[in-house]
């Protein structure tokens, strides 16, 4: 099993139950100067949606790659797809 060392937010961090908190992410940081992490570390945020639409960009510029993604309703942790959708092969 692999444990990688995460930064951020705890799964119990006041974040997750602010008002305008409605996605999490997990992520991990590809380039220095991102402003969440170091380089190769991997991170977990409560953000609002236009915080997770920056986050987005961050994603579409190769800064940081989204692990997981699960939307927060009242401090409830909702897993979604991710918004990359794959098509499986048969």
């Amino acid at each position: 099993m692999v444990h990688y060392q995460q930064t951020g937010h705890s799964l119990w961090d006041v974040a997750r139950f602010q008002d305008d908190t409605r996605h999490m992410i997990e992520f991990e940081v590809l380039t220095d100067g991102s402003g969440f992490a170091g380089q190769g570390q991997r991170a977990r945020l409560f953000l609002s949606e236009p915080d997770y639409q920056e986050a987005l960009e961050q994603e579409r510029r190769g800064k940081i790659r989204i692990a997981f993604h699960a939307n927060i309703i009242e401090g409830h942790i909702l897993p979604a797809p991710l918004h990359k959708h794959r098509k499986r092969r048969r």
